[in-house]
């Protein structure tokens, strides 16, 4: 492929991402920069954790998003008896064949939505760990690979909300991105109202006028795209100063780890490539940095009693860290 090529290849793939997140706004008003982590967390081939408190649309985003791609979508809520069979799949006997066969649970798809995450005991939470990191399932010794692309796409509740889990911290390292949805501001919150009062119903999006635009082929091209973009030696050294600075903040008990740092890299080249750069710049790594960063650090007792979050701590890095010219 010509340079001239590449370039129009990418302009067009650029141009139907964002026509997905059209396809989106049709359904969800005001979750602007999750749309846009959504969208990071596919093309860098990463999972995405949603958190946020009841009724600000994170399934209805995850759906949305599902509905304007050409992918297989399965969904799982997550509740305390949720065993994680119910996940992956479990061994079923045949008393035909006298034998058992393995049936396939949800998480055999393109995009699995794992509703409420946190309602369910770390046991089950824990089944996605082989699916999420190794994009395969092991059953009596067998491994079965997962479709691709494969993304888990996580909701959860506030931690502090009765019926709440701790994520284990293994599984949390996991999610590349985890984007905090807020309330709506007053202007986004009347428009949900004036769209819920013209009939709009959000368990009928094709009814909302949503329809797909984006195939697999398209969406692997973009990954490849994405991942191909330049980096200088002076970006990388950045990213792994603000690292190293995490591990050695007064009010962090366990700092960012190499993978951490891999995460930040995979999801500043997304944001590049979709702003339409050719390389990374510090301004990108900066911008991914709340959202790569913020599950991935321990912060000490002292400072969780203080009132002091992950959010405020990396944001005195970046203004500690020097930013290479």
């Amino acid at each position: 492929m010509t340079p001239a090529e590449s370039i129009e290849r990418d302009n067009r793939l650029r141009g139907t991402l964002a026509q997905v997140r059209t396809e989106v706004g049709k359904s969800v008003v005001g979750q602007d920069a999750a749309v846009t982590g959504l969208i990071i967390a596919l093309l860098a081939r990463g999972h995405v954790l949603l958190e946020g408190v009841p009724g600000v649309a994170k399934t209805l985003l995850v759906r949305t998003l599902s509905e304007a791609l050409s992918l297989d979508t399965k969904r799982v809520q997550f509740t305390p008896d949720l065993m994680p069979g119910d996940v992956t799949g479990s061994l079923v006997y045949d008393a035909k064949a006298g034998d058992f066969e393995f049936r396939r649970g949800p998480v055999f798809t393109n995009i699995l939505l794992a509703d409420e995450i946190n309602r369910t005991p770390p046991k089950t939470q824990s089944a996605l760990l082989e699916a999420m990191e190794e994009r395969q399932v092991s059953v009596d010794g067998v491994s079965l690979p997962l479709p691709s692309p494969f993304l888990v796409a996580a909701t959860m509740n506030p931690i502090e909300y009765e019926g709440t889990y701790t994520l284990p911290e293994a599984q949390l390292d996991r999610f590349l991105l985890k984007l905090v949805l807020d309330l709506p501001e007053r202007g986004a919150e009347v428009e949900v109202l004036r769209r819920h009062a013209a009939g709009f119903n959000p368990r009928d999006l094709s009814g909302a006028g949503v329809s797909a635009v984006l195939s697999a082929e398209d969406l692997t091209a973009a990954q490849d795209a994405a991942a191909a973009i330049g980096i200088g030696d002076d970006v990388l050294t950045y990213i792994v100063d603000l690292a190293r600075a995490t591990r050695m903040s007064p009010s962090v008990r366990m700092g960012v780890s190499p993978r951490g740092s891999t995460a930040l890299l995979a999801s500043a080249k997304a944001w590049a490539w979709l702003s339409g750069y050719s390389s990374v710049t510090p301004d990108h790594v900066q911008a991914m940095v709340l959202p790569v960063w913020r599950h991935r650090l321990q912060l000490r007792p002292e400072a969780e009693l203080e009132g002091v979050g992950s959010d405020t701590i990396l944001r005195s890095i970046m203004q500690q860290v020097q930013v290479p010219i």
